[in-house]
C-alpha cells in the first residue's frame, strides 16, 4: 500500500500517469507482418534486445508474442497476448490479437479494451478482407486508427494509389504522416511531414534483428540533395508537392474521432521507418479516455477504481493450473490487494497478487493506472465482461458476444479421463475459447462444442491434450444455425424438437436449438410466434 498523500497530490499523479499511457491493438490481415511489427516495437522499446523471426520456425527463437506451444509450432497467433513496456517516458500497453479470422471473438473483445488501433497493411495488397472486418469494428466504436503500410523494402503498389484505395474502400480520409523515400526504386528512408525531416536508413547485416541506424536531415537543409542524390531528391519533392496540393491536412480532432487516419510507411523486416512511426504514434495517439456504462460515462480521472474483465486465460504457466483474468483499468488508482465490488454478484472481491505481462512472462506489481491491463489470479469467480469497482449497479458497455457458426461433438479419447476432460472443457469455455452445449441422450449428457471458426476445434483439442492430459476428438456436425429460445415451457419444447432441429442446453440451462439449414431457421422465425428467438444467450 502506498503512503498517504493529499488529494491534490494524488489527483496530480493520477493525471500524469493517465497522460503517459497508450493502450492499443494492431489489426491486420494474416501475413501483413503483424507479429514482426510487434517484435520490432518491443525491440525499440527496449523490452527485447534481439527480434525473433516469425519465418524462422526451425530456429531456436520464436516471436515473443507467440507464447503458446501451438503458436510456436504453427507460426500463427491463436490467442491474445498483453505486451507492456516503456519508451520515451510512455507506458505502452500493446494488446496483441490473433490474426486468423477463426478467432474473431477473442479479437473483438480485445479491441474493446484498446483506446486506439494500428491498422497494418501490406504494400502490395492494401486493404484485405480481414482488415476490412476489423476496421468496421473500430469504426463502430469510433476508435482512432493509425495506418502503417508495411513491407516497403520490396516493390509494391504506388503509395498514392494505396492511400486512394484506403479512402475509397474504407470510407476514411488519410493524411500521409510519413512518406517513403526511394533511390532507383529501392526503399531507403521516410520523410516525416509533421516534423519536416528526412530519415535515411543504413542497412545492417543482421536482417533487422537490431535497431536500424539513420541519418536525419531537415527538408530545408541545402545539403539534403547531396545526401540523398539528385534523382531521389527530385522524386521526393514531386511527391511532396502532390500531397500538399491534393492530400488532406492534419487535424488532430478528426484523428481522435476516427474520421482521419495518419498513414505511415515502413518495413518491419528491416526496421526502416519503424522508429519514426513509433515516436509519432506516441505523440498523436490518445491517452485513456472516458468509458460508457449503463449509468453514463466513467472518466479515467475519477478517484474510484473501476475496470472490466475482457479476457480469461488458463494455464499460461504450464507448471501450474493457473487461471488469469485480464482486467482493463478504466479509472482510479489500483493498489495490490484492494477490495472492490464485483458488480455481477454484488459481493466484494479482493484483487490479490496482481501481475503485468510480457506475453507469458509476468511480474508482480503494487499499483496500476487507467489504461493498464492487469492480471488477477482467479478461482472461477470472474467472467468475461464483468465490471469491477464503482458503486451501485455499474456495468461497462460494449463487450461483444457472438453466436457459434460451427458445431462438433466432443468425445474423450480415453473414457477413464472423463474428469480431466470435463474440467478442461469447462475452463476453456469460461476463457471464451469456445462455447459448450449439452445434448441429452440415452447414454447421458453429450457435450457439443460451438465455435466461431473451425481452427478453434484444433486449438481446443491441442490444449485438452497438452494442458489437461485429456485427448479428444471432434466429430463435425452439419448444424450451423443456433438460436436461444424463451417462452412458455410447452411451446419451447415443441419448437426445439421439431424436424431438422436439435435441442441443446447451454451451461446455464437455457434451451438452444440448432437448425439444419437456413431455410429451416427462416421458416421457424416466420411461423413460431409463441416463442422468442435470440441470436445470443438472453
Amino acid at each position: 500500500m502506498t503512503d498517504a498523500v493529499s488529494p491534490e497530490v494524488a489527483a496530480e499523479r493520477l493525471a500524469h500517469e493517465i497522460s503517459r499511457r497508450r493502450t492499443f491493438a494492431i489489426i491486420s490481415h494474416p501475413d501483413a507482418g503483424k507479429t514482426t511489427l510487434t517484435e520490432k516495437l518491443l525491440l525499440y522499446g527496449g523490452a527485447i534486445h534481439l527480434a525473433g523471426s516469425v519465418k524462422a520456425r526451425r530456429a531456436t527463437r520464436h516471436a515473443t508474442s507467440d507464447w503458446m506451444k501451438l503458436e510456436q509450432e504453427r507460426g500463427i497467433s491463436v490467442t491474445s497476448s498483453v505486451l507492456q513496456f516503456e519508451y520515451l517516458g510512455y507506458q505502452l500497453n500493446l494488446l496483441d490479437t490473433p490474426g486468423h479470422e477463426d478467432f474473431s471473438e477473442d479479437t473483438y473483445r480485445t479491441l474493446v479494451a484498446a483506446d486506439c488501433a494500428i491498422m497494418l497493411l501490406d504494400n502490395r495488397r492494401g486493404v484485405e478482407e480481414r482488415t476490412r472486418q476489423l476496421f468496421e469494428v473500430c469504426k463502430r466504436r469510433r476508435t482512432p486508427i493509425f495506418t502503417l503500410v508495411n513491407k516497403c523494402d520490396r516493390h509494391g503498389e504506388d503509395p498514392l494509389k494505396l492511400i486512394q484505395d484506403v479512402e475509397a474502400d474504407l470510407g476514411i480520409d488519410c493524411f500521409a504522416a510519413t512518406w517513403p523515400v526511394f533511390d532507383n526504386d529501392i526503399f531507403v528512408g521516410v520523410y516525416d511531414r509533421l516534423k519536416r525531416e528526412v530519415h535515411l536508413f543504413e542497412r545492417s547485416g543482421d536482417r533487422g534483428a537490431t535497431r536500424a541506424d539513420d541519418t536525419i536531415v531537415s527538408i530545408d537543409d541545402v545539403a539534403l540533395i547531396e545526401t540523398m542524390g539528385e534523382s531521389a531528391f527530385d522524386r521526393l519533392m514531386t511527391d511532396i508537392d502532390l500531397l500538399d496540393a491534393a492530400g488532406h491536412t492534419y487535424d488532430h480532432d478528426r484523428v481522435i474521432d476516427g474520421s482521419l487516419t495518419p498513414v505511415f510507411f515502413g518495413s518491419a523486416l528491416t526496421n526502416f521507418g519503424i522508429e519514426p512511426f513509433l515516436r509519432e504514434f506516441l505523440e498523436l495517439a490518445p491517452a485513456p479516455g472516458p468509458r460508457e456504462t449503463n449509468t453514463g460515462n466513467v472518466e479515467p480521472e475519477s478517484t474510484d477504481f473501476t475496470g472490466f474483465v475482457f479476457k480469461i486465460q488458463a494455464n499460461m504457466d504450464p507448471k501450474h493450473r493457473d487461471r488469469v483474468a485480464f482486467v482493463r483499468i478504466v479509472s482510479g488508482h489500483f493498489e495490490a490487494n484492494m477490495q472492490v465490488l464485483h458488480q455481477r454478484s454484488g459481493k466484494p472481491i479482493r484483487l490479490a497478487a496482481p501481475q503485468q505481462f510480457m506475453a507469458r512472462d509476468r511480474v508482480s506489481i503494487d499499483e496500476a493506472w487507467p489504461g493498464d491491463v492487469i492480471g488477477i489470479m482467479d478461482r472461477g469467480n470472474l467472467r468475461i465482461g464483468d465490471t469491477l469497482g464503482g458503486d451501485g449497479k455499474l456495468e461497462f458497455q460494449g463487450i461483444p458476444r457472438f453466436p457459434p457458426e460451427h458445431f462438433a461433438r466432443a468425445i474423450p479419447a480415453d473414457p477413464l479421463k472423463r474428469k480431466q476432460f470435463d474440467s478442461g472443457l469447462r475452463q476453456l469455455t469460461e476463457e471464451g475459447a469456445a462455447q459448450v452445449f449439452f445434448a441429452e441422450t440415452s447414454a447421458g449428457s453429450q457435450p457439443i462444442v460451438g465455435a466461431v471458426g473451425q481452427l478453434q476445434f484444433d486449438v481446443m483439442a491441442f490444449r485438452l491434450e497438452h494442458e489437461y492430459a485429456a485427448p479428444c476428438k471432434f466429430e463435425k456436425m452439419t448444424y450451423r444455425w443456433p438460436r436461444w429460445i424463451t417462452g412458455p415451457k410447452a411451446d419451447v419444447e415443441r419448437v426445439a424438437t421439431g424436424q431438422g432441429r436439435l435441442k441443446l442446453f447451454d451451461h446455464k440451462g437455457h434451451v438452444v436449438v440448432l437448425f439444419s439449414d437456413a431455410w429451416a431457421l427462416r421458416r421457424a422465425l416466420q411461423h413460431e410466434t409463441s416463442v422468442v428467438f435470440h441470436e445470443t444467450a438472453p
